[in-house]
């Protein structure tokens, strides 16, 4: 079968594609008893624990007690009966490695007996501890390969649950993953360790504003997804799209998203019913799942939950990830998660809406009706400020990656240089603060709509600035610069830290203040007004793409890390091994070995794109362009023969072999900088790998977008952007 006809046939089997139904019914089932039906929550667990087994299990996942080692076996039988009643033969201990994407190990139930019988067996041992090769996961230097021994262990705060597969269900223990010697060596631990280190700092602050009976302060998430469906037939015919996630050649289509129609359009039927078959699945696990619909490039949609703890919102979040890419297939499609599969359309990213709430249920980045008089909350809102202004780069490491690489900084996400949006209102508050006292705030007003019959509508007291990486959107932060395919651990564990760190320095000055006998509302005056002073640099409410802010940006003092390989070595800064160990978040041995391992995931992302790149190059880009060309030229002496002459055709094959010339010298260049043995550490790799590797793929990429746009279509071999972004 000739290219055209495998294009020609995968397109005629996406036209004759059905919308899938009938895997959610919610006419036979309420959706109310959908949401945690494969969840061992706290409802089951009141229903199925002891008294005293459930209280204590409470206190170790609400007040954040040590779990009693006595109750362990109960929980255990309990979550073994109440997983075998619906259908699981297995459990497993599911972690998050610094692979990216989670781990697991299935264990049967089943133990035979000496007489020929079995048990079903699931040990509060089983339960609490497990054990994993800790040398075939990466670490970073951590674990050599002879030193394998790795544990999982428990994390209660996160329920069990239950995943389906057609042939039966699995019963799955969130755990942490560390190595023999104590260090971590996945990104749940250090996320809940900064959870921890907040959660003190800000219990201080909030007893020195008369709150005795708060014991913890949570950290929560509420983190969009983005991503891309295309039809499988166009994804099996892109070997850039299956090794590597993103197009690494493909020209630019006659419409993309220039008119703005598919941002919030009609959902089509077959993406909807994948949408509904999704979030039924993520329902059942517990995953709050709230919106659903159209995003900006062609091809792209969200989904976006309601707020949870920042430790379960990461365990959903890569749940969520794990969903979508799995039900894709069942509908036709497959889920891109990779920050930019498509050059010259929007790429996806994750906003991460962070805020803190204590255990009573209080907000506490919530500013009220009149935020200027909310000493509490300015003094919280300002100690996110500081640490966001103090640790700008870090935050820029914790979102740092080879894919991200591609899209921090378009159009459609927000530029490397980290800033904060505050919007009209707060600005003026801390206006007024740097100048010794906040004595109003703006209040919001209606919108006129001019529409007799409609009430008036509330406006917000400030705006929203999509080009934003760190705004404030009325009791919360949202963090844009997540890259779509990234755990929200990383950038949640650094925020935690950060966050920490300034609630420690607040509470340090308010209580000295108190054990010297000043006055107390002066002493918070007078501190919200220097931190103000301190943290004005990073506040910007205008376009964060103009070319006029970078250089703003760069008059204020503020970083501007365009790559990965920029960011990484401010893991092992100073800064960052006191910041991280004063809180005990990372060790210096632990900082060490991430720093090891984004370069060489970098290095090793960009060495597969630059093979990719090659072997497409080679064997199927130059052959089409080379058949094209020496049919044309064939076309070109049959004119000569006939005695005519056509300057025309002598053109189109003169940039033709122009073009094939230049693109085969590009790919000849790519081999000779894949291959080139540069020696030196992981930094090294990494330098040479953005300043040699990528620079020859783009020389190459420019030159094969330029094939496509000449080469006849039913000779190209690779489904193109006005295919797959526009058929489905």
């Amino acid at each position: 079968m000739t290219q055209e006809n495998v294009r020609q046939a995968a397109i005629i089997a996406i036209s004759e594609a059905k919308a899938l139904g009938g895997l959610v019914d919610y006419r036979t089932k309420d959706v109310r008893e959908v949401y945690c039906e494969h969840v061992f929550n706290e409802a089951i667990q009141r229903e199925r624990l002891p008294k005293m087994v459930f209280k204590s299990l409470q206190q170790t996942i609400k007040a954040g007690q040590e779990i009693n080692p006595g109750i362990a076996d109960a929980v255990a039988l309990a979550m073994r009966d109440w997983a075998i009643e619906h259908g699981a033969s297995h459990f497993t201990h599911w972690f998050q490695p610094m692979t990216g994407n989670t781990a697991e190990k299935h264990e049967s139930f089943i133990t035979p007996t000496p007489d020929g019988e079995v048990l079903a067996k699931f040990s509060g041992t089983d339960l609490v501890r497990g054990e994993s090769d800790a040398s075939s996961f990466p670490s970073g230097g951590l674990r050599a390969t002879f030193e394998a021994r790795g544990y999982t262990a428990w994390d209660p705060s996160s329920p069990a649950f239950i995943l389906d597969n057609p042939n039966g269900a699995t019963l799955v223990v969130p755990t942490m993953f560390v190595s023999w010697t104590g260090d971590a060596l996945d990104k749940k631990t250090p996320l809940l360790r900064s959870m921890e280190a907040l959660s003190t700092q800000a219990i201080r602050v909030l007893r020195l504003f008369g709150n005795t009976t708060s014991r913890r302060v949570f950290t929560t998430v509420g983190a969009e997804q983005e991503y891309f469906l295309i039809d499988r037939h166009f994804y099996l015919n892109r070997p850039d799209l299956v090794n590597t996630g993103r197009t690494l050649f493909g020209a630019k289509p006659p419409k993309g998203q220039e008119l703005e129609d598919n941002y919030f359009g009609a959902i089509p039927e077959r993406v909807l019913s994948f949408m509904a078959e999704v979030e039924y699945e993520l329902l059942r696990l517990g995953v709050p799942v709230k919106t659903r619909h159209n995003e900006v490039a062609p091809g792209q949609y969200e989904l976006a939950p309601t707020f949870e703890t920042a430790n379960l919102a990461t365990d959903h979040q890569m749940l969520t990830m794990e969903t979508l890419r799995k039900v894709a297939g069942h509908h036709g499609f497959a889920c891109l998660l990779h920050e930019k599969p498509f050059e010259g359309v929007n790429g996806s990213g994750k906003h991460n809406n962070w805020s803190m709430t204590t255990d009573d249920g209080e907000n506490l980045l919530e500013p009220g009706d009149t935020p200027h008089a909310n000493a509490q909350f300015l003094i919280l809102c300002a100690a996110a400020l500081r640490g966001v202004y103090k640790y700008a780069g870090l935050l820029r490491l914790s979102v740092c990656g080879a894919g991200n690489d591609h899209r921090l900084g378009a159009n459609e996400a927000p530029p490397a240089i980290i800033s904060v949006f505050l919007g009209d209102q707060l600005t003026d508050v801390f206006q007024q603060l740097r100048s010794g006292g906040a004595k109003s705030s703006k209040s919001p007003d209606h919108l006129e709509i001019g529409v007799s019959m409609l009430p008036k509508l509330p406006r917000d007291a400030g705006d929203r600035n999509r080009t934003s990486p760190f705004a404030f959107t009325g009791n919360k932060f949202e963090f844009r610069a997540i890259g779509s395919s990234q755990s929200i651990a990383g950038a949640n564990t650094v925020l935690n830290a950060i966050v920490a760190e300034s609630l420690d320095y607040i509470a340090t000055r308010l209580e000295a203040a108190v054990d010297a006998d000043q006055d107390f509302n002066n002493a918070v005056q007078e501190l919200l007004s220097e931190m103000v002073g301190e943290f004005e640099p990073i506040l910007f409410d205008g376009d964060n793409y103009c070319l006029k802010w970078q250089k703003e940006a760069q008059r204020r003092g503020l970083p501007n890390l365009q790559t990965t390989v920029d960011c990484v070595p401010l893991a092992t800064s100073p800064e960052a091994i006191e910041l991280f160990g004063k809180y005990c978040v990372y060790s210096e041995r632990e900082l060490r070995s991430r720093e090891e391992i984004l370069l060489s995931n970098y290095a090793r992302s960009i060495g597969i794109e630059a093979q990719t790149a090659s072997t497409m190059a080679h064997t199927m880009i130059l052959p089409a362009a080379l058949r094209y060309q020496a049919d044309v030229a064939a076309a070109v002496n049959n004119v000569k023969v006939a005695g005519l002459e056509n300057p025309t055709q002598m053109d189109l094959l003169r940039e033709l072999t122009e073009a094939a010339s230049a693109f085969r010298k590009a790919a000849v260049a790519l081999d000779q900088a894949v291959v080139e043995d540069i020696g030196g550490d992981a930094l090294a790799q990494a330098k040479y790998q953005r300043d040699a590797v990528i620079p020859a793929m783009d020389e190459l990429r420019l030159w094969g977008d330029k094939l496509e746009l000449l080469v006849a279509d039913d000779y190209w071999p690779l489904a193109p952007y006005r295919e797959i972004l526009f058929i489905r």
